[in-house]
């Protein structure tokens, strides 16, 4: 019973830190999009 709410809880970080990642790298790609960004999105 330990086990299963520390994986909850992993799933839970994961999912938030790549919602958070996800609307930050688009805020920047809207940003550098101006000054011609280096990076290319796949």
């Amino acid at each position: 019973m330990r086990r299963k709410p520390d994986l909850l809880w992993v799933l839970v970080l994961i999912f938030g830190l790549g919602i958070v990642t996800t609307g930050y790298t688009e805020s920047y790609f809207e940003r550098s999009a101006g000054n011609g960004s280096t990076l290319n999105a796949p």
